[in-house]
């Protein structure tokens, strides 16, 4: 060895197995302390339930990746819905309902007796991945909200996770919002559709949207960016419409910075200036002086990454 050469360099940096379960999909993969992804591999759902043991065909996969990768010491799953004070037994999995109260951590810790294991919400998981995994400078504070199937939402607080008083608070998706509809039946996926659907039927202009088709957020999407008046229209009711919902959030948690991903985030550029408006408007310049809003920067990778990072606030030094 040359007397100038690190005897640490040839060391592989830590990684750590990052697990999300979706309802779709359950997605695998190997993050290190730099966010690079290897080893990926995603199953399908369904095929996993079909067989009445969700929890084997899990634990049979984790073994599979912990005998292919003898380093991994760190586990990170990330859950959609609500999981117990302690982050060990999920409690309602909505999309998954053979694990509520589920014995799931205890299971996969007797099974991995030496391996760290961190169960979380998916959306916390995911604000954390971007707390410590975003392409931008993020701060120590902000609310995360995905836009998607439903409304997820989380906060990072001193770069913690905020959890509430049992466990699963800040469930923004679930607060009343117009209509007398929740928040996510309104700007949900499927409630963008519908609001797309029923303003369509209004409307006397123009429009690249067909009228005798299905209306299609993606499509939305595209001809928002192509300038259509009508697909503009439509992202700034929703933004109208999350940004009311952001007003009180914003007030009860005092945070001034929202980071906004998901699969709808696609259509920022056209709901932030409507969020702003809103907000300005409500809001006393002590929370407008300082707010920002922003797009999650780890797109398709965030669930992956946010699992991972439920595991790097004991990460070793090299």
């Amino acid at each position: 060895m040359k007397a100038d050469q690190d005897p640490m360099a040839d060391q592989k940096p830590e990684q750590i197995l990052g697990i999300d379960i979706g309802g779709n999909h359950v997605k695998m993969g190997l993050v290190d302390t730099a966010g690079h992804i290897t080893e990926f591999q995603s199953y399908a759902t369904a095929d996993w339930r079909e067989t009445h043991d969700f929890v084997r065909r899990l634990r049979e996969t984790i073994a599979y990746k912990l005998i292919a990768h003898k380093d991994i010491r760190k586990i990170g799953i990330g859950l959609p819905g609500m999981i117990s004070k302690d982050r060990r037994t999920p409690l309602e999995i909505t999309a998954i309902p053979e694990l509520n109260d589920y014995q799931l951590w205890q299971e996969l810790h007797e099974a991995f007796p030496t391996t760290r294991i961190e169960l979380e919400n998916d959306a916390n998981a995911a604000a954390l991945g971007e707390f410590y995994f975003s392409k931008e400078l993020m701060p120590t504070n902000f609310l995360f909200i995905t836009l998607g199937t439903g409304i997820g939402s989380a906060a990072v607080i001193e770069g913690k996770i905020f959890t509430g008083g049992d466990g699963n608070g800040l469930e923004l998706g679930h607060i009343l919002s117009r209509h007398g509809r929740k928040l996510e039946q309104n700007i949900g996926k499927q409630g963008v559709l519908n609001l797309g659907a029923e303003r369509l039927a209004e409307y006397r202009m123009d429009t690249v949207i067909p009228r005798d088709e299905p209306i299609s957020a993606t499509r939305m999407v595209i001809s928002a960016e192509q300038g259509d008046d009508f697909s503009r229209k439509i992202f700034d009711e929703v933004g109208e419409i999350l940004g009311e919902g952001l007003v009180a959030c914003i007030r009860i948690m005092d945070i001034k910075a929202v980071v906004i991903g998901g699969g709808l985030s696609a259509s920022f550029d056209y709901i932030k200036p409507a969020i702003l408006r809103v907000l300005e408007k409500e809001l006393t310049p002590y929370y407008t002086s300082k707010l920002t809003i922003s797009r999650a920067t780890l797109g398709n990778d965030a669930g992956l990454l946010g699992a991972a990072s439920l595991c790097m606030s004991s990460l070793t030094s090299a």
